[in-house]
């Protein structure tokens, strides 16, 4: 593997695990009212475009690190509109 792709599955685990805490708090909590659900609909568009770019170009750490972030994006949304603001 060359020493780029390494660079790669890093970046990828890093940025994709770093968004999980805020997902567990939300979910613990059950408190979403400070989540902007716009920037969270922004977020998942991008994290979406990201994922396809990935799998477009073969790109495994893009494409992998995107999924995963797309899930826990939804996820998130979900959470948001069901335990946001009144």
């Amino acid at each position: 593997m060359p020493p780029i792709e390494i660079v790669g599955y890093a970046a990828a685990v890093l940025t994709s695990v770093s968004f999980f805490p805020q997902v567990w708090r939300t979910y613990r909590s059950k408190s979403a009212g400070d989540l902007s659900i716009v920037m969270l609909a922004m977020f998942t568009a991008g994290v979406f475009l990201w994922l396809v770019y990935g799998v477009v170009r073969g790109s495994i750490p893009i494409a992998a690190a995107n999924a995963f972030t797309l899930a826990q994006s939804l996820f998130l949304i979900v959470l948001r509109l069901r335990y946001g603001r009144p």
